[in-house]
């Protein structure tokens, strides 16, 4: 069987690597918790067991399924089992209220719904009044609900019982590539979320493209945190592992992160800008609140490093440089390596910029950050940053098989078998997105003299002041976020005379700069509101801005009073800034910085 289907990809990864350590999770108990490991063979029984199961609740090819849960491995089997029965999984965010669940399903005209616990039921049982198309709720665990809600276990017990000759193979061979796999909600910064329609194919032939750009073997263990409703960790952190044979470790919740990466040493990460701002964060204040000898050291160290990458990248090394490097690397960066359980070979980021300070950082520390870029459309695949051909500020050369160009207007257009077919019920916004095979991407960039693709900024979020200067806001919140006092920074101005921004403080670190200078204060609300610290962040924004052109420095700033957050609208499940959101909630607080 041509592997051509998502279906496909797994079998032919079940019979050909046979590991007895395919995927692993965290079982608890009253003792003490550990990670058990699940078999290839193991894996393959319960996917076939649970695609005889939603076939036997009548179920049909096309029928589209919800998938409301948290990382687990169970999602990964009822993903499976959606895909071999011939459906259409549609992942729902864990963290998303009740109410915009609700859209999804009902937009998606959602046949049933897999939850994950008690909590995520409650979000199904508060709207299923609403949801007219749904007619199952299945559970991965056993829960409180009257009449009863059938558990992935019994829906596989109910597969045995079904009168089915047909074989695995068989049955899976009857999806055709270009069939549909998932309908991915958007994470809406603007407006209603939008269902991008992706293939089997869409996927599979963009693991085959990065798969093969990527140096991934059986040997490898890749932890998986961010959430498999995102189409970054589903194609990257989990179809691609699986299409490699790589191990695939469920970490058990973002809280116990640090732990689980000692526990399991992965030697592969997908991630998120968030996680290395926050490790960057971290191990600067920790730099700087140490002695002078201390804090030279470190400083000292990160200069060998990054000159050392310089020369490594070049393909020059010099032998000063290199015994440099040996000690700094001794000396400085080996306890950051062992956090990570030792033997992480490198991260892949994606899903939104890097900020290059924090990039040429990690790759000093010999943790290298292969930063992509692509798009729910494209199946999380267009290009990346690989060994060989790594340039920083960059997101690497297009993937072999995927064409880039650029618009007259500086827009990123992209063309190749992962992109989508177009957006579900929304054919107006499809024909705009979508003209003549390419995909307007609505990123503004360049493609360079070397053939790296360049980001810029967001086509919509450009924002024109008064005097008419284009000012791109994202590379100047990349640069206020490396500051161990700002963890989020909006930068706004649009049509204004000039730029401010809203940010949000690293509150451990202002209070305890507020503490050590002696500033009063009874809580964060007052804390942001003290001239002493509305200085000390200024002084911040002036430093991290001091080669950037005068119409793009922030010349007023508001600070926040609490973190940004995806309970209050502000972020999005992915932990991107809804700018519109920020923007209507400190409107009248805007308005005053320009009357001013």
């Amino acid at each position: 069987m041509p592997v051509e289907t998502v279906p496909s990809l797994f079998l032919r990864a079940a019979t050909t690597f046979k590991k007895d350590a395919a995927f692993q999770y965290k079982k608890r108990d009253r003792v003490r918790s550990e990670y058990v490991d699940v078999s290839h063979s193991e894996m393959l029984t319960a996917v076939e067991k649970a695609t005889r199961g939603l076939l036997a609740s009548h179920l049909v090819k096309g029928d589209r399924i919800a998938l409301l849960s948290e990382n687990r491995l169970e999602w990964a089997i009822a993903d499976l089992a959606i895909l071999s029965a011939g459906c259409v999984n549609v992942p729902v965010y864990a963290t998303l209220p009740a109410n915009q669940v609700e859209y999804i399903l009902k937009d998606s005209e959602a046949r049933a719904v897999f939850v994950s616990d008690q909590t995520q039921y409650e979000k199904i049982r508060s709207i299923r009044e609403r949801l007219p198309s749904l007619l199952h709720v299945f559970s991965f665990e056993q829960l409180e609900a009257e009449p009863p809600i059938q558990t992935l276990g019994d829906l596989m017990v109910e597969g045995t019982r079904l009168n089915n000759e047909s074989t695995f193979e068989r049955r899976i061979s009857t999806i055709d590539k270009n069939d549909w796999a998932s309908i991915i909600y958007t994470s809406g910064t603007t407006g209603d979320p939008k269902g991008t329609i992706l293939t089997h194919w869409n996927f599979v032939s963009g693991v085959q493209i990065a798969t093969d750009a990527f140096d991934m073997v059986p040997e490898d263990r890749c932890l998986s945190f961010l959430p498999l409703s995102h189409v970054f960790e589903r194609t990257c952190g989990y179809y691609a592992m699986l299409h490699c044979g790589v191990t695939i470790a469920y970490a058990e919740s973002m809280d116990t992160l640090t732990d689980d990466m000692a526990e399991v040493s992965p030697t592969v990460m997908i991630s998120v800008p968030r996680l290395y701002e926050k490790i960057y964060a971290r191990v600067l204040d920790t730099a700087t609140a140490g002695s002078a000898l201390k804090k030279n050291l470190f400083f000292w160290g990160v200069g060998v490093g990054k000159k050392y990458v310089t020369e490594l990248l070049q393909d020059r090394v010099k032998p000063q440089t290199k015994l440099e490097y040996r000690v700094a690397s001794r000396l400085v960066f080996k306890k950051l390596r062992a956090r990570t359980g030792g033997k992480l070979r490198f991260f892949v980021s994606g899903g939104a910029a890097l900020a290059r300070d924090i990039a040429e950082f990690f790759y000093a520390a010999g943790l290298p950050v292969l930063e992509g870029y692509g798009l729910t459309e494209t199946a999380a695949i267009t290009s990346a940053n690989l060994f060989g051909a790594f340039k920083f500020g960059t997101i690497g050369k297009p993937f072999p098989g995927v064409e880039v160009k650029i618009a007259e207007d500086g827009e990123i257009l992209i063309k190749g078998p992962n992109v989508t077919q177009g957006y579900f019920k929304k054919p107006d916004i499809t024909k705009e997105t979508i003209r003549d095979g390419w995909l307007y991407t609505g990123d503004i960039g360049y493609i360079d003299d070397d053939g790296f693709i360049v980001i810029t900024d967001r086509k919509k979020d450009i924002i024109v002041t008064s005097g008419g200067k284009n000012v791109a806001p994202q590379p100047i919140e990349g640069l206020l976020k490396t500051s161990k006092y700002i963890t989020q920074a909006v930068v706004l101005g649009n049509q204004r005379n000039f730029i401010s921004a809203v940010l949000v403080p690293n509150f451990e670190n202002l209070t305890a700069f507020a503490d050590a200078a002696g500033i009063p204060y009874e809580n964060e609300s007052d804390l942001v509101r003290h001239p002493a610290v509305i200085k000390k962040i200024g002084e911040e924004i002036e430093r991290k801005s001091e080669h950037l052109a005068g119409f793009e420095r922030v010349k007023k700033f508001i600070l926040a009073d609490t973190d940004f957050s995806i309970e209050k609208d502000e972020l999005t499940p992915t932990l991107k800034v809804k700018r519109r959101a920020i923007e209507k909630k400190f409107q009248r607080e805007i308005d005053a910085l320009y009357e001013e």
